[in-house]
């Protein structure tokens, strides 16, 4: 894991996985992960995609290898925001193709909408446009009583399709949630959770992949009729009867199609 120093002193983890011919210029494709996650849970992605692109993973603010800020710190998103295009200016990156998973695609939304020149296209998965409409302040008080694992394992259902996934993977992603401070990611549930931006998806204006859990249990499939309504270069796919972790229960069909995605509008990894 590699990391560099954010512009407020914070350092931020992340790691590059590129497999590309030498002798070719990749384009550069950045993972961004869920709350509760971190950027070794694309680890059966990059198999898939790294031959074909140059693969950035990022720990987001407070998860993974990237430090919990100080307590008294305020949580803002547009500092989350920052973190993305700072680690893409590290790179010398001046724009990606930008995956977003959950609470991953909102840094990646407000990009696109506000920086757009940095964002050459957005597939986002499971994640619509905040979080305002669905249940998650819910999950603050139980996390709190509870603990963060054994809160995720009683609802882990909402989560992973426990039919058609190893149990073993299971226990990992319980694991690695169990890793993240509760008091860190109580505020950052509840930061995503007071925004809706749906009447600003009309400002997105870069070709987008939005994936829908088919069965999203936090908030409604409905929630993500906006980027269909406003987004003008949008394709929408529906993974029917799939819970929210789509990313993690079925990493080879979305990284498929990713790259049939980026392939077909781009001419990208043939």
């Amino acid at each position: 894991m590699d990391s560099f120093v954010a512009s407020d002193g914070v350092r931020l983890g992340f790691c590059v996985d590129d497999f590309t011919d030498p002798w070719k210029e990749p384009a550069t494709l950045l993972l961004l992960h869920a709350a509760m996650g971190s950027a070794r849970r694309y680890y059966a992605w990059v198999p898939l995609l790294c031959r074909h692109y140059r693969v950035v993973r990022m720990d987001l603010r407070g998860h993974g290898s990237s430090p919990v800020p100080p307590p008294d710190r305020e949580l803002v998103l547009e500092r989350l925001v920052q973190d993305v295009a700072e680690l893409m200016d590290h790179l010398g990156c001046v724009s990606a193709h930008i995956v977003g998973n959950s609470a991953g695609g909102y840094l990646a939304q407000q990009l696109a909408m506000n920086q757009p020149e940095r964002v050459r296209s957005l597939m986002l998965f499971g994640s619509t446009p905040g979080l305002k409409h669905s249940q998650a302040p819910s999950w603050i008080p139980q996390i709190q009583a509870k603990g963060l694992r054994a809160f995720l394992a009683e609802t882990i259902a909402d989560r992973l399709p426990l039919d058609k996934v190893d149990p073993g993977l299971v226990e990992w992603f319980l694991d690695e949630a169990a890793k993240n401070d509760p008091a860190y990611i109580g505020k950052f549930v509840l930061l995503m959770a007071s925004y809706d931006w749906s009447a600003q998806l009309h400002r997105i204006s870069c070709p987008t992949l939005v994936v829908v859990p088919g069965a999203e249990p936090i908030g409604s499939t409905a929630n993500y009729e906006p980027f269909h309504r406003s987004v003008r270069d949008v394709e929408m796919r529906v993974y029917e009867g799939a819970p929210h972790n789509i990313c993690d229960a079925f990493p080879e069909r979305c990284a498929a199609d990713v790259h049939e995605f980026l392939t077909r509008r781009f001419g990208l990894g043939v």
